[in-house]
């Protein structure tokens, strides 16, 4: 079996001297095998991150319309709420 083909996308960009020798100073110490390693895994990290956060804060706002909506236009009681609420109200009624 061999490895699965994986469409491959250029990215360029230019930085100052000064901030690639940081980034490269970063990818010695953290043990990467070069800068684009670094780069690489860190932007990924980073962007999963984000995407994660984003996506509970989406998920919250969801959330709290769907329970706001809730209490202020309630469902009808069904059968088996009345049925709970009969029992209930037979046992504090005693």
């Amino acid at each position: 079996m061999g490895a699965l083909k994986q469409d491959k996308a250029r990215f360029d960009t230019r930085l100052p001297l000064e901030q690639k020798q940081l980034f490269e100073k970063a990818a010695i110490l953290g043990g990467y095998r070069n800068l684009t390693d670094f780069v690489i895994v860190t932007v990924q990290n980073k962007a999963k991150e984000i995407i994660e956060e984003r996506e509970k804060i989406i998920a919250s706002q969801k959330d709290k319309e769907i329970f706001f909506d809730s209490l202020v236009n309630p469902p009808k009681p069904n059968k088996d709420l009345i049925s709970a609420k009969d029992e209930y109200n037979k046992l504090i009624s005693k």
